[in-house]
């Protein structure tokens, strides 16, 4: 099957391209003008970088930065000793950053390219199942603090992303699975026919060769895109859509799990187990009905995703929760769910329904 090419058309157009064996269109993504090419690749995946490495070092001058892999890279003694290395590289605007790596890597590449010289041209190239569906598109960069998970970062669009499904066939199952859970949120806030597709079939059918997976990376990203398209810097939707911020559905509980566990729990786990957590907030607030809530524990359970979890109290979370960046003063804001693509924003839920959300979280109650 040919290569897909999905269109952003946003106010600085680029195109994410989904198929096999899409190396050789690097070079037309980064343009004729890049001279110096600052490859910043997930250090684990050297023996798989390192023909991108050989193919982009026929035309350009490459410069490779090995970054420590997943969220412990996105630190700021990591963006500093890569800014250094740009600049005893003597990298200018015209020269260009290219990311090879999970969704971590591709946030940290993406703020180093975002902040050089306030702004350089960043192509992705990611490998991983969550790179592809979520990180990568849609110009979001950052790095993680000690008060939480991408609280500092930019908007930076990428010139293009190239999503080669063939880099999914080395990635371990654990994690293509995990990836799976930013596809399913994407079924519940927007495009339903996803859930179909993961409910119909036998989740162990979904590899790097399978036409399904492809179905489903190229819905879940068009999701993304048709989301960032009309509110790129989260600024809201129309007519009460949460724009931007629908993206986020089951993060704010994810992100303080993440946290919690010293990000132990994958982010696409940590996203599975929120969305759960959020849809009971919504089921108990009078919002969502029993059927639909349910449907979150059995999708996001049929592909092998976590759907409870208690490795911490709720006065822990509860905490996270109030640095998440859709936090305004001292109220927490969630999207939640009204039915399948129907997300909206419910702002001061009480706390005895997010704790009673919270119990049944745990599976201390039902």
């Amino acid at each position: 099957m040919s290569a897909r090419v999905l269109p952003v058309r946003g106010a600085a157009p680029y195109d994410v391209v989904v198929g096999h064996d899409l190396a050789d269109r690097l070079p037309a993504v980064l343009g004729e003008s890049v001279q110096r090419v600052a490859f910043l690749y997930d250090g684990t995946l050297g023996e798989l970088a390192q023909p991108v490495v050989d193919s982009l070092s026929v035309r350009y001058d490459v410069l490779a930065l090995g970054l420590p892999p997943g969220e412990a890279g996105k630190d700021v003694s990591v963006v500093a000793d890569c800014w250094e290395a740009l600049g005893a590289a003597g990298f200018t605007r015209s020269d260009a950053v290219v990311t090879f790596g999970g969704g971590a890597t591709t946030d940290l590449g993406g703020f180093v390219a975002a902040t050089w010289l306030r702004g350089v041209r960043v192509v992705h190239l990611p490998t991983t199942l969550l790179g592809m569906v979520d990180a990568a598109v849609g110009g979001k960069t950052g790095i993680n603090t000690g008060a939480g998970k991408n609280l500092v970062g930019a908007f930076h669009e990428p010139a293009g992303v190239l999503c080669d499904l063939d880099l999914l066939r080395t990635l371990p199952r654990a994690e293509l699975v995990a990836g799976l859970g930013e596809v399913v949120k994407c079924g519940f806030v927007a495009d339903p026919a996803i859930l179909d597709l993961v409910e119909s079939g036998d989740p162990a059918d979904l590899t790097a060769d399978s036409p399904v997976l492809r179905e489903l990376v190229e819905r879940a990203i068009t999701v993304k895109i048709d989301v960032v398209v009309d509110d790129l810097r989260e600024t809201g939707g129309a007519q009460g859509h949460p724009g931007r911020e629908v993206l986020n559905y089951g993060h704010t509980m994810g992100h303080a799990i993440e946290r919690a566990s010293g990000y132990a729990v994958r982010h696409g786990e940590a996203v599975a187990i929120g969305c759960v957590y959020v849809a009971e907030v919504a089921r108990r607030a009078g919002s969502l009905d029993d059927a639909v809530a349910e449907r979150h524990r059995t999708a996001f359970g049929r592909v092998g995703l976590p759907t409870t979890w208690s490795g911490a109290t709720f006065e822990e979370l509860h905490d996270a929760m109030r640095v998440d960046k859709k936090s305004r003063g001292s109220q927490l804001r969630f999207v939640v769910l009204d039915d399948l693509a129907r997300p909206r924003i419910l702002a001061g839920p009480s706390e005895d329904v997010l704790r009673a959300a919270y119990e049944t979280m745990t599976g201390a109650q039902r």
